[in-house]
């Protein structure tokens, strides 16, 4: 079902964890599935560039990847870049994802986008004008799919 790059970025994810002195923290997850996506953002308050990024993900193998996928991405860009990576860039990045797991990219997108909602607020109590972003943390893929089930989790039914 996944591909190997998709795989690899599953077992060996980039990027995860916290930052404890975060600038901002977006969190964003999908009712239909139950991913559920934080991205913690250290960001350099005179270039706006993403120093740090880390994610905590609950969720199937293609949510943990794309959101690995999007520290990778976002990682060392101005924020303003990292805002125009696509739920499109961070598929392709992987190398393909799952007609029925494209919802993760969008999440993994939504991510950055509620991350740096939080900032901007926190910075200027208002978002920018023109750009938009999530009008709800939680999103709604609309796809109905399998469950991750860990091994782990097999072994204890």
């Amino acid at each position: 079902m996944y591909n190997q790059k998709v795989v690899d970025y599953f077992m060996n994810p980039r990027n995860s964890g916290r930052i404890e002195d975060a600038s901002a923290i977006g969190e964003v997850g999908n009712p239909v599935c139950g991913d559920v996506m934080k991205i913690y953002l250290k960001i350099n308050p005179q270039s706006e560039v993403i120093e740090d990024i880390k994610f905590e993900t609950f969720g199937c193998a293609a949510a943990i990847a794309t959101s690995s996928m999007i520290t990778e991405l976002a990682k060392g860009k101005t924020l303003a870049n990292a805002l125009k990576i696509t739920n499109k860039d961070v598929a392709d990045e992987l190398g393909g994802l799952p007609a029925v797991k494209l919802h993760c990219s969008l999440l993994a997108q939504e991510g950055i986008q509620a991350a740096a909602a939080d900032y901007y607020m926190k910075r200027d109590g208002k978002l920018p004008a023109g750009l938009s972003f999530p009008e709800s943390s939680m999103s709604n893929g609309g796809a109905e799919e399998e469950r991750f089930v860990s091994e782990d989790s097999r072994a204890a039914d």
